[in-house]
C-alpha cells in the first residue's frame, strides 16, 4: 500500500483510466485480463517459494502464514492444504496437520503427495496399519514416488517385516532418486535384521553419495548423515572387540 496521501488529480487521473479501461476494446479486455491472471500467477509462485524457504530455515510460523494466505485466496487449492498440513507437521502441530491432509484429500482425491504425507502422520501416531494403506494409495497413484516406496519400507521395517522393507528399498533404488537415503535405511533395516555385512556395505555406501555436513539442523541429509555415522562407528567398533 502506498504512503503517499490522495490529492484531487491523482483521484481524477484514476477516474480516467477507469473510464479508459470501461470503454476498452473486447481485445484489449481479454488482453488485461491475461496480464492480470499471469500476475496473480506470478505473486502466488512467489509466496509458495518464499513460504518453502521458511519452512525449510525452521520459521514455521512465517510459513504458515503465508500458505493462509493463499487459501484465503483459493480456498479450493489441495496443494497448498498439503504444504500447510505438511508445514504444522513439522512443527509439531499434528491435529492442524491431519485437518489440513484430509482437506487436500478431499479436494483432489488423486494427489499422491497429500496421501504419503498423511500415511507419515498416522506412522508417527503409531498407527501404522493406516500409514500402509495411505502409502499404498500413493504408490497407486504415482508408482514412480520415491519418497512413498522409503516411507513404506521404513514403515514395514517399524513392523519388523524386514524382508518386505529390503524389497521397498530396492524398488526405490530402482527410479534413481535419493540413493543415500536408500542406502542409509536398507543399512538400517540390514542392521536390525542382524545381518551385519550387509548393514556396513550398505551404510558406507550411503557416505559415499550423502552431502557433507552444511551445518544445519533443518537439512534432513545432513542430518541423516551423522546418524549413518554414528551407527557405523559403533557397529565397527563392536565387531572389532567381538
Amino acid at each position: 500500500m502506498s504512503n503517499k496521501s490522495l490529492k484531487a488529480p491523482q483521484d481524477n487521473q484514476r477516474y480516467k483510466q477507469s473510464s479508459a479501461r470501461t470503454a476498452a476494446s473486447p481485445a484489449q479486455k481479454r488482453s488485461e485480463k491475461r496480464q492480470s491472471d499471469l500476475s496473480k500467477s506470478d505473486r502466488d509462485r512467489f509466496l509458495r517459494a518464499t513460504a518453502s524457504l521458511k519452512a525449510q530455515q525452521g520459521s514455521y510460523p512465517e510459513a504458515i502464514a503465508l500458505l493462509s494466505q493463499l487459501l484465503h485466496r483459493d480456498p479450493q487449492n489441495a496443494i497448498d492444504y498439503n504444504n500447510r498440513g505438511l508445514v504444522y507437521f513439522q512443527s509439531g502441530q499434528f491435529d492442524c496437520a491431519i485437518a489440513d491432509y484430509n482437506k487436500a484429500v478431499e479436494l483432489n482425491p488423486r494427489l499422491a503427495n497429500a496421501y504419503n504425507n498423511r500415511a507419515n502422520y498416522y506412522a508417527a501416531c503409531g498407527n501404522l496399519v493406516a500409514a500402509l494403506a495411505d502409502y499404498d494409495q500413493a504408490l497407486d497413484l504415482n508408482p514412480s514416488y520415491v519418497r512413498a516406496w522409503i516411507n513404506r519400507g521404513i514403515t514395514l521395517r517399524d513392523l519388523e517385516r524386514y524382508e518386505e522393507a529390503i524389497e521397498n528399498f530396492d524398488i526405490a533404488l530402482l527410479l534413481g532418486q535419493l540413493n543415500g537415503h536408500i542406502y542409509a535405511e536398507r543399512g538400517r533395516t540390514y542392521h536390525l535384521w542382524g545381518d551385519w555385512n550387509c548393514c556396513v556395505a550398505d551404510y558406507r555406501r550411503a557416505l559415499e553419495v550423502l552431502p557433507q555436513h552444511h551445518g544445519s539442523s533443518f537439512d534432513p541429509a545432513s542430518r541423516l548423515r551423522s546418524q549413518v555415522e554414528k551407527e557405523l562407528n559403533q557397529l565397527l567398533g563392536t565387531t572389532s572387540n567381538s
